[in-house]
């Protein structure tokens, strides 16, 4: 199993299973999230349910992995494929018809990591990790933060800026990670890049539509913490 570390192509299979695992969990989370456009309240149940329990820990420990394990591979794959000078590259071209995002994978990677930052300090920070060191101010209800969150212009300005990188992201990452696993053949090719432009597109709306709903649509009390 060693070809999995000290090869170009285990890093790459490595690299795409991590992607495909992190997609799984935003097609999850975006699927929570959305239902604060419905119920508020059951938000806040959901949010209660994934606290600071041994499932949830057990899930961000995994979760946490996943991101560090593809981060590093992507890093690892970007110097090996700069030290190449264009040979044995993964998700950069030197053909000037490919994709503006499949040149700029590691850059917009880097934005999303920026981005999952402040979002971790947002919300997860003052909810599962204060809940896990027994902190006092902990927040169980997730809407008491979003709502006062999406309410400030700039916070909607930054969270769909950090949507759209996450969309050119998985327009090339998705595909490119299916065909390292082995999907590869000229048929599914040309099928895999539209249904990443479909997943991408899922995805990226799904997130999208909370703050927007937030700051347009909501006009119930905001909560003050």
């Amino acid at each position: 199993m060693s070809w999995l570390i000290n090869s170009s192509v285990g890093r790459k299979f490595i690299m795409s299973i991590s992607g495909l695992f992190l997609i799984l969990f935003l097609l999850f989370h975006m699927v929570m999230n959305i239902v604060m456009v419905f119920s508020f309240e059951a938000y806040d149940m959901i949010s209660a349910f994934l606290g600071a329990n041994w499932y949830a820990i057990a899930g961000t420990i995994v979760l946490a992995a996943g991101f560090i394990i593809h981060i590093l591979y992507a890093s690892i794959l970007t110097l090996q494929n700069r030290k190449a000078r264009g040979k044995d590259r993964y998700a950069v071209s030197n053909n000037k018809d490919a994709p503006w995002s499949s040149k700029n994978m590691y850059v917009l990677g880097f934005a999303i990591l920026a981005f999952l930052v402040l979002h971790m300090v947002q919300l997860w920070y003052k909810m599962q990790f204060k809940e896990l060191i027994g902190a006092a101010d902990a927040i169980s209800h997730g809407s008491k933060l979003v709502i006062p969150l999406f309410k400030n212009p700039i916070n909607v300005i930054i969270y769909l800026a950090a949507f759209v990188a996450l969309w050119f992201h998985l327009t090339h990452g998705f595909w490119s990670a299916l065909h390292s696993v082995g999907w590869n053949n000229t048929i599914w090719m040309k099928r895999l890049k539209n249904i990443s432009y479909v997943v991408a597109t899922i995805l990226v709306v799904g997130y999208a539509v909370v703050p927007i709903y937030i700051y347009f649509f909501y006009n119930g009390p905001i909560p003050v913490l």
